[in-house]
């Protein structure tokens, strides 16, 4: 295997790493965002009202996008799998 195509296989995997990692954390630093403009205009300092929001809407979205994020892994290692044979020789 030439160090190109090693180079390819790392750089398509962090890829679908950060792809994978934005999809969850968008929407809690969103959510975070709203919790902190909220608590900023009534001038509450409570903790558990930033991470309750956002804890829940990290977990709603890896129910949501779970068979997304697990359909990605599974192309990406089937790829890497089956182009075994032709990596090593």
């Amino acid at each position: 295997m030439s160090p190109e195509v090693a180079m390819d296989i790392v750089r398509e995997a962090v890829l679908i790493i950060v792809i994978l990692v934005a999809v969850i954390l968008t929407p809690s630093l969103l959510v975070g965002l709203l919790v902190s403009v909220f608590q900023a205009a009534t001038q509450i300092n409570e903790q558990t009202l930033s991470f309750l929001p956002r804890l829940l809407i990290t977990l709603l979205v890896i129910v949501a996008a779970g068979p997304y994020m697990m359909q990605k892994i599974i192309d990406f290692s089937e790829r890497l799998i089956l182009n075994i044979p032709i990596l090593i020789g």
